[in-house]
């Protein structure tokens, strides 16, 4: 982070009020865990749901701190006429205000990645496609919501020439809030499946919250967006510029039914060594036209995918002994969930073991959509279901006099030991699926 304002224009940019004996002293970045806090440091303090920060204020001002940046009737008071005080309405609204600032006074083009699935994976491969023709930043992790992004953003530098930001969204809004700080030069759309049902209520309102990414478009911006998913086909009627995507036809960036990743542009094929699953298929194609509307050329696309890393925990591979194991324990919804088993489905080295955990925040349609996992067992000859959750309770159920050998059971210590005796007898292959809550990851350490 190297911000360069001064007080007096941070005031300005957040809207706040200012106490400093010395208005025009530069700040260049901040902290908002006290724990890190050093002297002469900014402290932001921020209010999340489990914790408010205006509670460490005396703490940092012990260590140290020179500028305190806090919420009206939060901040106590402070004594020290040499510590500044910037007051502020709503110190997370400030925090994006300078983001949004920073951002737009920068010169790189931005690309942002929202949709049900497969964002993480399409932001990865952009980068990686950017970072062919110079220097790129994007979001780490998880830092996709109202907090993360302005932090991602605000490690914008002058060397920057590319911005891959992925947005998510949990609410309705949630897209509209971080998208106008990241103002996109291309917005990209992935999909729209069952996914925080708990708070979306419904595909169509999923919808409604993905596509206001478009609304916050750059000027003469560009929308890329899957046309081979049914909701996000309507944006085939949006007046700017767009690039579609996907198997169809009708898709201006075409992939091809080939084992290796290969698609058609404007009248010309391209072909990669790339062997790439279906889905995977359809986040390269994304990654591939929003290069294309970056203005990137296609030997630096190219390029860029070959030398794609995937991320842990999406569908990685490990061999452990007999087992192979598909780790894919970085989150869950229905459609991730569907894939994962037809993936698993297609493995030849048996048995084919499932070990799945809840899917998170589904609402009233939780049983409903877990029920459909029994399905997706039975459809892809799954050998081995090991369920855990309450939530998996119906798709247990639903399995109930099935081919599928079944054990199930809230916590998954109920059957880890009868799951390590399959594996070390038979070997086989095994995924591991849930919502990130379920911490599956943990399971390998102990199988």
């Amino acid at each position: 982070m190297k911000l360069n304002l001064s007080l007096t224009k941070l005031a300005h940019i957040t809207g706040g009020t200012l106490h400093a004996a010395d208005p025009s002293a530069v700040v260049q970045s901040f902290a908002t865990d006290s724990r890190v806090i050093a002297p002469g440091d900014v402290f932001w303090a921020l209010q999340g749901q489990q914790h408010d920060a205006h509670e460490f204020i005396p703490e940092v001002l012990k260590k140290g701190a020179r500028v305190i940046v806090g919420q009206k009737g939060k901040i106590p008071f402070i004594a020290d006429e040499a510590v500044a005080v910037l007051e502020v309405d709503n110190t997370l609204k400030a925090l994006q205000a300078v983001a949004k600032y920073h951002r737009v006074n920068s010169t790189l083009k931005v690309a942002a990645i929202t949709g049900s699935n497969g964002k993480s994976t399409t932001k990865q491969m952009l980068k990686s496609i950017c970072e062919q023709a110079g220097d790129t930043i994007a979001n780490m992790g998880n830092f996709n919501n109202q907090f993360g992004v302005p932090f991602s953003l605000l490690e914008i530098q002058p060397k920057h020439k590319y911005g891959v930001f992925e947005l998510g969204a949990s609410h309705p809004g949630d897209i509209a809030e971080t998208a106008s700080l990241a103002e996109p030069d291309v917005a990209v759309l992935t999909n729209v499946s069952a996914a925080h049902l708990e708070f979306f209520k419904d595909l169509e309102t999923v919808y409604k919250t993905k596509t206001e990414i478009v609304d916050c478009l750059a000027p003469g911006g560009t929308v890329v967006y899957n046309c081979d998913d049914e909701l996000l086909a309507r944006l085939g009627e949006y007046k700017g510029k767009t690039i579609s995507f996907g198997f169809s036809p009708q898709a201006d960036l075409r992939i091809l039914e080939t084992e290796n990743f290969s698609f058609t542009y404007k009248d010309a094929a391209y072909m990669l060594e790339l062997p790439l699953l279906r889905h995977d298929k359809l986040n390269a194609a994304a990654a591939c036209a929003a290069a294309i509307a970056l203005g990137i050329f296609m030997d630096d696309i190219k390029k860029g995918l070959q030398q794609y890393t995937p991320m842990p925990m999406r569908l990685e591979r490990m061999q452990r002994g007999k087992t192979e194991f598909i780790l894919d324990c970085y989150n869950a919804n229905p459609a991730s969930m569907k894939n994962a088993l037809e993936i698993l489905g297609k493995e030849t080295r048996s048995p084919r073991i499932a070990v799945l955990g809840d899917m998170k925040e589904l609402g009233a349609s939780s049983k409903e959509l877990h029920r459909q996992v029994a399905r997706w067992l039975l459809d892809n000859h799954i050998d081995y279901a090991f369920l855990a959750g309450k939530e998996m309770q119906s798709a247990a159920d639903a399995l109930a006099g099935s081919p599928v050998r079944l054990s199930y059971g809230q916590d998954p210590h109920q059957w880890t030991a009868q799951l390590k005796d399959v594996l070390q007898q038979r070997g086989g292959t095994c995924l591991l699926k849930a919502s990130r809550g379920m911490h599956f990851e943990t399971l390998l350490k102990e199988i």
